[in-house]
């Protein structure tokens, strides 16, 4: 069974980075989920050797697969997995949608997935999170964004 356990400070530099996703916000405070399937997930991937850091993995990544723009990124915090006896992190980060473009396979796969924008209220019900690490980080992502981003707010949810 793979435990999650979700940690606000600094990875610890002898601990192993698997995956850095973001949770990302558009001007309106909505949050950009990827559909894979009909299953809505964040975005992200795993840090190559090309990255020059968290930041570089996380833009690298939301091109790829759903070829949107980032700025505005700020770290957020990382889940500690146990998983089979091993131990790694997963990073969480922050940003605001600089630029949404055509919607293009990605790069790596080449499928073709679906972009959501979900309000801050339903971002946890699409998600579906089983763990309580996993809504902590949704609240924290969600407080943080509010502190940092001035948002309109709209409450209409939509395909992009």
């Amino acid at each position: 069974m793979t435990e999650y356990k979700w940690y606000k400070n600094q990875v610890p530099s002898n601990l192993k980075v698997k995956q850095v996703y973001g949770i990302v916000f558009d001007k309106n405070g909505r949050v950009l989920l990827r559909v894979d399937n009909g299953i809505y997930k964040l975005t992200g991937g795993k840090p190559e050797e090309i990255d020059l850091n968290y930041e570089h993995t996380l833009k690298r990544e939301f091109l790829e697969e759903l070829n949107v723009e980032l700025e505005n990124i700020h770290y957020l915090g990382y889940l500690l997995v146990t998983e089979n006896q091993e131990t790694y992190a997963q990073v969480r980060m922050i940003a605001k949608i600089k630029n949404v473009k055509e919607s293009l396979p990605d790069t790596d796969s080449g499928k073709l997935y679906q972009r959501f924008m979900s309000t801050q209220n339903n971002v946890k019900k699409y998600l579906n999170y089983p763990d309580i690490a996993g809504t902590e980080l949704i609240d924290d992502a969600i407080k943080l964004a509010n502190e940092l981003y001035e948002f309109t707010y709209d409450s209409k949810e939509q395909f992009v």
